[in-house]
């Protein structure tokens, strides 16, 4: 299964390409991009991130997308929903490359990964796992309308990390859509 193709005012979120390997190896491999998703990783351990983001379309039905800059065709970066096997709960998560941050790249494509997941893929709720002292994401969490749900849970091996469990539920999600 393909993911479907999201259009929003400046991004694509589509299915990760073998195109877009390139762009992740190189976020993937920068230590300040990738400091609260699990540190940098190895040319080969970032195409075996990037297959499982890919192949988690197949697996499970949805996974991270691609996001594309429309006017340049740049990778941007990952967003979407995510919840491997021991995952705490159906996330709805996001890595944006350094070139890319501060220009609202984040909000635009996590509002339509939650649309996604809320709408189109039934989730009920929906987390965000972060790192307390990530405060770029605990921003963009708070700006999409979610809650704290739970502090200092443990991710499953063989990450060694522990998050503040960010969320909202569907009934939120839709009631904040309409208030604004």
């Amino acid at each position: 299964m393909l993911a479907p193709t999201i259009e929003t005012a400046r991004l694509l979120l589509r299915h990760p390409a073998a195109e877009d390997l390139d762009a992740f190896v190189t976020f993937s491999a920068d230590a300040e991009a990738t400091r609260f998703l699990g540190g940098p990783l190895t040319p080969h351990a970032a195409w075996r991130a990037w297959a499982m983001l890919a192949g988690a379309w197949q697996l499970r039905g949805y996974s991270m997308f691609s996001v594309i800059e429309k006017e340049s065709g740049r990778w941007v970066g990952r967003v979407g929903p995510w919840m491997p096997e021991g995952w705490p709960g159906a996330e709805v998560g996001w890595g944006i490359a350094p070139w890319a941050q501060r220009r609202g790249y984040a909000r635009e494509a996590a509002t339509a990964a939650l649309d996604f997941a809320f709408a189109r893929l039934g989730f009920e709720t929906v987390i965000h796992c972060i790192d307390p002292a990530n405060t770029p994401s605990l921003a963009l969490a708070a700006r999409l309308g979610s809650r704290l749900l739970r502090r200092d849970v443990a991710a499953p091996a063989p990450l060694v990390a522990r998050w503040d469990l960010y969320g909202q539920s569907r009934e939120e999600w839709e009631g904040r859509a309409r208030n604004t």
